[in-house]
């Protein structure tokens, strides 16, 4: 069974009747760039073969239902009240079903669009992307919703307006702080290739990565330590960024560079200090990494990738020991690079590793788990893949 023909047994089962069709979007695996989004940065990102489907049926009631193999619930909307769910009845809205309900509400907004005059819609969602690993299953629900809604309403929106609104509805809809980078990928993936995007002007360059032509594999080390990013820690970074950007007169820590640390550390409280010393750092990484991809091919970006991981570690804390025991046995079996990928607290590490040392670096990663009392992680590899479409 695939997460596309669970997705259309779901649409029998919750509504019966034949779906008008199945979309999809991947998930996605950070090479580098962390946190480095909601402060205007860099980043670096890949889509990946994982990914979220949803079968749709058009309405005629203008009613929006949702259903999911995660819940057993469908939970219903009349389209015309959808322009006044978010924020305000975000409490009485299931968490999962804001992710989808939440980007129905960007997009009509985004389009301007009378929502009374829009189809009523049921909407059947199965995924095989990993939940709480750092791959953002979150992007992937969101790109999914906004590619078949906009095709089922006619929406006139381009791939960076649907990217924008899946921003919105996770900000604001679901209630956590976190940037435009996952969704970006996900709309905008392409096989083979990582999308070096500026978070400011959303100017997006593919960049070819060229893993297999260099005998590389990039493996992920899912830890099992599950994260969130609408509690704790991701929002204590962002209000620490914000404060440093204040602190340094610049709009956001996009615009202060290596060269500025020094007077940075005058002014800013030591942790203060450490956060923006990570994303003034990983910029830089990132921007490297690009250079070294274009000019010297993927066996060149190890280092930027351990650097980034260290960083993570220790000026932005936002590692844990499983991540760290990861990414240290990906090393001592033969990885030419590792680090944590996602938000942080939990998730996934990655580990760009030659074809030959996969199988090594998977019993280390397994062995250094038991050994220090950890629950067995789940490894995998991954391939840069397409972004949403429908199939």
């Amino acid at each position: 069974m695939t997460a596309r023909t669970d997705a259309i047994d779901l649409f029998h089962t919750r509504f019966g009747g034949e779906p008008l069709g199945t979309w999809s979007a991947p998930g996605r695996a950070n090479l580098i760039g962390e946190h480095t989004d909601y402060n205007d940065g860099f980043v670096l990102p890949f889509a990946i073969q994982h990914r979220t489907y949803v079968a749709l049926g058009r309405r005629d009631d203008g009613v929006l239902r949702v259903a999911s193999t995660f819940d057993d619930e469908v939970i219903e909307v009349a389209v015309g009240n959808i322009p006044s769910l978010f924020p305000a009845g975000r409490d009485s809205v299931a968490e999962w079903a804001r992710y989808p309900l939440g980007v129905a509400w960007a997009l009509v907004h985004a389009s301007g669009r009378d929502a009374a005059t829009l189809a009523g819609a049921d909407l059947a969602f199965s995924s095989d992307v990993p939940v709480g690993a750092g791959l953002s299953s979150s992007a992937a629900i969101e790109s999914a919703t906004a590619v078949a809604l906009t095709e089922v309403w006619g929406l006139d929106l381009d791939r960076v307006a649907l990217a924008q609104a899946g921003r919105r509805a996770e900000n604001e809809a679901v209630g956590a702080p976190t940037g435009i980078m996952d969704q970006m990928a996900s709309m905008l993936g392409r096989t083979d290739a990582a999308i070096f995007l500026d978070c400011r002007s959303l100017e997006a360059d593919v960049i070819d990565l060229g893993f297999a032509e260099a005998g590389l594999e990039l493996v992920v080390i899912d830890t099992g330590v599950s994260h969130s990013h609408a509690t704790g820690g991701y929002g204590d970074r962002r209000a620490s960024c914000e404060r440093g950007a204040q602190a340094l007169g610049v709009v956001a820590l996009r615009d202060v560079t290596v060269a500025d640390l020094e007077r940075a550390a005058g002014l800013l409280d030591d942790e203060t200090f450490r956060r923006v010393r990570h994303i003034v750092t990983e910029n830089d990484r990132v921007q490297a990494t690009v250079r070294a991809l274009r000019g010297k091919g993927p066996a060149a970006i190890g280092d930027l990738l351990i650097a980034s991981h260290a960083s993570m570690r220790d000026d932005f804390e936002i590692s844990v020991p499983e991540l760290d025991t990861a990414v240290d046995a990906a090393l001592s079996a033969g990885a030419i690079g590792a680090r944590m990928t996602g938000g942080g607290f939990g998730g996934a590490a990655i580990a760009l590793v030659p074809h030959e040392s996969v199988n090594a670096v998977q019993d280390a990663a397994t062995a250094a788990f038991a050994a220090s009392g950890f629950a067995a992680p789940t490894i995998f590899t991954v391939a840069p893949a397409a972004g949403a479409a429908r199939d």
